[in-house]
């Protein structure tokens, strides 16, 4: 019972767990991924690119427009108490960046500058079930160039170019983007008579993931043909620099198929400054979602299968917005699941816990305005400081810089006529110093 008489109710505590399929990093590392973020950046802004940023929820229908099987991992948006006619259930998250950014330019169409460049780093959700290398909620760092009409083949290679240089800036392991031309797959399965050609580019587009004697069982059973099925497994299985000669080797003519290999053989010659087996044409890549039209890739570690980013051309993703026709290529970054790869791996060392240069010691709560005051020169001169919360033992307050790694600790005077000393953390070394003109 309380004083009033009423009932005590009891404290009941909700103990804190990891949500499935969202990560979250100690600070030491989410300073690297945040380094990361700004040495993409730079690349990105290197070669032109502009950024952005949408809302984190869009309309469903802008979602489903172009979602293709990703529907079912779209979540939608609703309050807790929500009733029938409550209008918010209609926002969803979005699934990934180039959806919102084709609203973005229908939208803003007569405020934009056209070939539009821009560059993206957000957050997207999908409800997939969380696994390693898959998560619900992840950055990506996506570029795009959109143009009126038409838009010229040579950004096909300008972007994977751009983004493997972003891959070199993080210092990470060796990566190989992998490319292909919906053009060439869609067009062969054309050619063989292939109907529901939708349904048999998903399944190629599994071959990494379950293997060709199952992707060739599920379009034998779909198809009712077990001979067309390994016919249309054979055109995603050339990977190789006379991939036009192969293909041409298996009889199909069609005139969407030979478009593509003009396309990817330009693509590919526009690619040969990179460093050999940077770029490999490699016809097994198609991507799932339905937008795609022209050239696709995936980038991956060298001897891995692993995505760790990708993209593709695509002619008429933000005209289903507008009547315009705005066709775009666009790339981007699995920021989170290439981080969330190398930490497992150990390829990623931590960074400080704190970006705090230099903590100032309070000497007692009579000097705490001299010693804010040393603080507030040092931040005036470019330097991160901490002023230390309360005048405790100076062990106590040396024991907190040790813990963060803060480099450098201030002893403002602790009596008067005294002066300034500065300890370097590292070495142990103690000297006088003069807020206005001290250096690290």
């Amino acid at each position: 019972m309380n004083r009033n008489g009423g009932i005590m109710s009891e404290n009941k505590i909700y103990k804190p767990k990891p949500v499935s399929g969202f990560v979250e990093w100690l600070p030491e590392y989410r300073a690297v991924e945040l380094q990361w973020m700004d040495k993409i950046r730079a690349v990105f802004e290197r070669y032109g690119f502009c950024n952005i940023e949408t809302p984190s929820v869009e309309e469903v229908d802008a979602l489903l427009a172009k979602g293709g099987e990703t529907e079912k991992e779209i979540y939608t948006l609703t309050r807790l108490q929500a009733d029938e006619h409550d209008k918010d259930s209609r926002l969803a998250l979005h699934f990934d960046l180039t959806v919102p950014m084709a609203r973005y330019v229908a939208q803003h169409f007569n405020d934009l500058v056209f070939p539009f460049k821009r560059y993206q780093m957000q957050r997207s959700w999908r409800g997939e079930r969380p696994q390693k290398g898959r998560y619900r909620e992840f950055y990506q760092c996506d570029i795009d160039v959109v143009n009126v009409d038409g838009l010229p083949l040579h950004f096909d290679a300008e972007l994977p170019a751009v983004m493997f240089e972003a891959y070199q800036a993080l210092d990470i392991p060796p990566v190989e983007m992998h490319i292909s031309n919906r053009k060439i797959v869609v067009g062969y399965l054309q050619g063989l008579g292939v109907k529901d050609v939708p349904f048999v580019t998903r399944e190629l587009d599994k071959l990494d993931k379950i293997g060709a004697e199952k992707v060739a069982e599920i379009l034998a059973g779909h198809l009712g043909d077990a001979a067309l099925a390994g016919k249309c497994i054979a055109i995603a299985q050339i990977k190789d620099r006379d991939f036009a000669a192969q293909v041409r080797a298996l009889g199909v003519q069609n005139d969407l198929l030979e478009e593509g290999l003009g396309e990817l053989s330009f693509v590919m010659d526009n690619l040969k400054h990179l460093p050999q087996g940077a770029a490999i044409a490699d016809l097994g890549i198609i991507r799932g979602l339905d937008y795609y039209t022209g050239t696709v890739l995936e980038v991956r570690f060298q001897g891995k299968s692993i995505s760790i980013g990708g993209g593709g051309r695509y002619d008429n993703l933000a005209g289903s917005f507008i009547n315009q026709k705005l066709p775009g290529i666009g790339v981007s970054i699995g920021l989170t699941r290439l981080f969330a790869m190398l930490l497992d791996e150990g390829h990623i060392k931590p960074a400080a816990k704190c970006p705090t240069d230099v903590l100032v010691v309070l000497p007692d709560e009579g000097r705490r305005a001299e010693a804010a005051a040393t603080a507030h020169a040092l931040r005036r001169r470019g330097f991160n400081v901490e002023l230390y919360h309360n005048a405790t033992k100076v062990k106590k307050q040396l024991s907190y810089a040790e813990k963060k790694g803060i480099p450098y600790v201030w002893f403002p005077p602790f009596e008067e006529d005294r002066p300034h000393e500065v300890k370097n953390m590292n070495t142990g070394e103690q000297t006088q110093a003069d807020p206005s003109a001290w250096k690290i």
